[in-house]
């Protein structure tokens, strides 16, 4: 039986990233959609916040992108080419996107590496360390109902693939891959102080 990583149209380990460092835009943004298929996982309409912002800024980044897709090459490229401009909706948009996929990467690597704790808590966990920071006092308690509405662990993973064993090693392959990309892009976006004032 094929586990959820052999479904998904990109996994982040496939997405090119050059000598420089640039990202590929289009095998990046089909790898962040699986993220969002991953919350369909979690069975819970409350985590509809996390989908819905998401899909949002994907698209977003995908729109400039096919504006001028030699210039939407990389993702690195779209910033710099809204960095003298006035109006930075993919860079905003590449901005959340990024603190989204860091939220659930911290969250999946803390149940990895925690057999015993629920996912419940590790989603928690990391949203007190990554997303909590920049959310206004009426979005936390949306994230913070959603955070109580996972699934048992057990349940989840089941989800994932029959045979746990391989689920736990493409899960970390996977997570490897998806924090050397995230690291790339906030190191990025923080280099040339690109996400000020968004």
């Amino acid at each position: 039986m094929p586990t959820y990583f052999d479904t998904l149209q990109r996994n982040f380990k496939d997405v090119s990233v050059d000598a420089n460092q640039d990202i590929d835009t289009t095998e990046f943004l089909e790898a962040a959609e699986g993220v969002v298929k991953m919350f369909d996982l979690l069975e819970s309409t409350a985590f509809g916040v996390v989908q819905n912002d998401m899909t949002g800024n994907i698209v977003k980044i995908r729109t400039r992108q096919l504006e001028n897709p030699d210039a939407g090459k990389t993702l690195q490229v779209i910033v710099l080419g809204e960095a003298t401009g006035s109006k930075k909706t993919a860079t905003q948009a590449l901005l959340w996107l990024t603190r989204g996929l860091h939220f659930t990467a911290v969250a999946m690597r803390r149940n990895l590496d925690n057999k015993e704790e629920e996912l419940s808590s590790s989603f928690n966990k990391a949203y007190t360390e990554t997303l909590s920071k920049y959310h206004s006092m009426l979005v936390r308690p949306v994230f913070k109902l959603a955070m109580k509405a996972c699934p048992w662990r057990k349940a989840f993973y089941e989800k994932l693939g029959d045979d746990l064993a391989t689920v736990d090693e493409q899960l970390d392959a996977w997570l490897t891959a998806l924090e050397k990309i995230v690291k790339i892009i906030q190191d990025f976006l923080e280099s040339g102080n690109y996400a000020k004032g968004l």
